[in-house]
């Protein structure tokens, strides 16, 4: 069975999920409940995702997922303080990302109809390289952020971004288009 096939499988069987959201909270709160050095906080990341960090991967506590395994970092990742991943969709983060305070991405929907409502619908979320996301932004199911692109902070991204853009507001749209230069 491939990782996505256990994935599905275990949004539809609860003692499964809540197996693996338990697994999530205890490495959570060990991650969360103290001061760690990096190397320390590396490893406990590395614990929750289930695959080893580049030794250039930082991150501020706090940092809450309810799943952890479907995670995926690149090289030179920053993640801020207050951070919220939903991860059963999956997340990528390529090198480089840079993650503001308190971002939420989320990979999960339910269904829209009232009466299939406990219905999960996973979806990917996809950081290319050198993605900048502010502050208190949030990322939703399916959404693919190209290279060199920055999310304003509180922006509410619903669909996917192109490379090199700024996009800001609710729902996130194109600001400005922006050049890989260092004079920019």
């Amino acid at each position: 069975m491939n990782p996505n096939d256990q994935i599905l499988s275990g949004l539809k069987d609860p003692q499964v999920m809540r197996a693996a959201s338990q697994r999530a909270l205890r490495l959570t709160m060990e991650l969360n409940g103290a001061y760690h050095t990096p190397e320390r906080v590396r490893e406990l990341f590395s614990q929750l995702i289930g695959k080893p960090v580049d030794d250039s991967f930082c991150l501020f506590p706090p940092f809450y997922t309810d799943y952890g395994r479907n995670i995926t970092v690149g090289k030179d990742v920053f993640i801020n303080t207050g951070c919220r991943f939903q991860d059963q969709g999956d997340i990528v983060l390529g090198d480089g990302a840079l993650i503001g305070h308190n971002v939420l991405l989320a990979t999960l929907n339910h269904d829209k109809n009232p009466a299939k409502r406990h219905i999960l619908h996973p979806a990917p979320i996809t950081l290319g390289k050198n993605v900048w996301i502010g502050a208190n932004a949030t990322v939703v199911p399916g959404v693919t952020i190209g290279d060199g692109a920055i999310v304003a902070a509180g922006a509410v991204v619903t669909k996917d971004v192109p490379p090199c853009v700024i996009v800001g507001g609710v729902p996130a749209r194109i600001l400005k288009q922006i050049g890989t230069e260092e004079s920019e």
